[in-house]
C-alpha cells in the first residue's frame, strides 16, 4: 500500500503546484501586466528599424519602471494574432510598428477601449482616444542626404531604390532628388521599388534595382528598402558608387562608401508617447518628429558622428553646408515639398 499512498501524495501535490502556477498566469492576465509589448509587423531579422523598435520600447519600458514583451509577425494573421495574445495581457501599452497596423490597431482600438495602443511610423485616418501615433518627417533628412549627393556629385544623375512606389515612400526618394537639385539644378534622377510581398526585406531584388540605376549613369544612390539595403550597398561598393541609409547609422555596412543616414529616432518617439500614457494624458492624437523635435536627422548632425564612420566626414566643407540646410528648414527658411502618407 505505501506506493499507492505515495502515487496519490504525488499527483496531489503536482496537481497543487499546477494550480498556483495557473493561478499565476490567471492573474497577470486578470489584473494586468505592468509590461509593455512590442509587436513587429515582420520577422525582425536584419531589418535594422524593427530592431530599432524593440531597443527602444525596452529603454523606454525600463525608464518608466516596466517590464517589455516583443512578438515578432510573420504575416497578416500572425498580427492579428499576436494583438489578440497582447491584449489579453492587459498591458500598459501595445507598441505597433509601420503602416501595416493602420487597420488593425483602429479595429482593436475600438474593441478594447480601456487598452492604450502606441503606433510608430504610420496612422489612421480616424485615430481612436485610445490611440497614440508617432510619425516622422522622412523628408527633412532626406532633403540634407540629397544637398550632399548634389554636392558630391560627378555624374549629374542620382538615384533611389525604395521599397514600394507609394507616397509614403515617395516621401524619401523625392526629397532626396529635391536636395539635390536645391544645390545643382541641372542633377537628374531615377527612382526604381522593389515591390512585391517582400518589399522592405529582399536585398536580392534590390541589389539588381540598384545595379539597373547604376548601369543609367547614377553615382549616388539611396536605399530605402530595409532590411533589403545591404543589396544596394553591395552594388555601390562593387561599382565605386556613393550610397546612402536609413532608420540607423548603416555606414559601417560599407565602410567608404556609405556617405551618410536618413535617422529616425525610434526610440525618442516611443518613449514620449508612453509617458504621456503614464502621465495620463488624451489620446487620440498623432505627432510628427522631425529635425525641430530631434525625432528625425541624419548621423552627421549627430552627437557621435565622429565615430561613425560615414564617408560624408571626409567633406568638412559640404557637412558647414548641410547644418545651414537644416537651421534653415527648422527656421522656415527652407519648406520641403512632400506628399502625404
Amino acid at each position: 500500500m505505501i506506493r499507492p499512498i505515495l502515487r496519490t501524495a504525488a499527483i496531489a501535490a503536482a496537481a497543487a503546484l499546477l494550480a498556483a502556477v495557473a493561478g499565476c498566469g490567471g492573474d497577470a492576465a486578470d489584473s494586468g501586466a505592468k509590461e509593455i509589448v512590442y509587436i513587429t509587423d515582420a520577422p525582425i531579422g536584419q531589418n535594422q528599424f524593427l530592431q530599432l523598435g524593440k531597443t527602444g520600447t525596452e529603454q523606454a519600458a525600463e525608464q518608466l519602471g516596466e517590464s517589455a514583451r516583443t512578438y515578432e509577425s510573420t504575416d497578416e494573421q500572425s498580427r492579428r494574432s499576436n494583438l489578440e495574445a497582447a491584449v489579453q495581457r492587459r498591458p500598459t501599452a501595445i507598441v505597433l510598428i509601420t503602416y501595416e497596423f493602420n487597420d488593425l490597431v483602429t479595429e482593436f482600438a475600438e474593441k478594447y477601449p480601456d487598452q492604450q495602443f502606441v503606433l510608430v511610423d504610420s496612422c489612421p485616418a480616424k485615430i481612436p482616444p485610445n490611440l497614440r501615433c508617432g510619425t516622422f518627417k522622412e523628408y527633412e533628412p532626406s532633403y540634407l542626404l540629397g544637398v550632399e549627393a548634389g554636392l558630391l556629385d560627378r555624374s549629374g544623375h542620382v538615384g533611389t531604390v525604395a521599397a514600394i512606389d507609394s507616397a509614403f515612400f515617395h516621401r524619401w526618394s523625392d526629397a532626396f532628388a529635391q536636395g539635390a537639385r536645391s544645390v545643382n539644378p541641372q542633377v537628374t534622377d531615377t527612382q526604381l521599388f522593389v515591390g512585391g510581398a517582400n518589399a522592405v526585406g529582399d536585398p536580392a531584388r534590390s541589389k539588381e534595382l540598384a545595379l539597373t540605376a547604376i548601369q543609367s549613369g547614377v553615382d549616388q544612390i539611396y536605399g530605402v528598402t530595409g532590411g533589403g539595403n545591404g543589396g544596394v550597398f553591395e552594388a555601390a561598393s562593387q561599382n565605386h558608387v556613393l550610397a546612402y541609409g536609413v532608420d540607423v547609422n548603416q555606414c559601417p555596412q560599407a565602410p567608404g562608401v556609405i556617405v551618410d543616414n536618413a535617422i529616425k529616432r525610434v526610440d525618442k518617439v516611443v518613449l514620449d508617447l508612453l509617458t504621456q500614457i503614464h502621465q495620463g494624458r488624451p489620446g487620440g492624437t498623432s505627432t510628427a518628429f522631425g529635425l525641430a523635435e530631434d525625432g528625425s536627422t541624419v548621423t552627421s548632425l549627430t552627437a557621435d558622428a565622429a565615430g561613425s564612420g560615414c564617408a560624408i566626414l571626409r567633406h568638412p566643407d559640404v557637412l558647414t553646408r548641410v547644418r545651414q540646410v537644416r537651421e534653415d528648414i527648422i527656421a522656415g527658411r527652407i519648406t520641403v515639398p512632400h506628399k502625404d502618407n
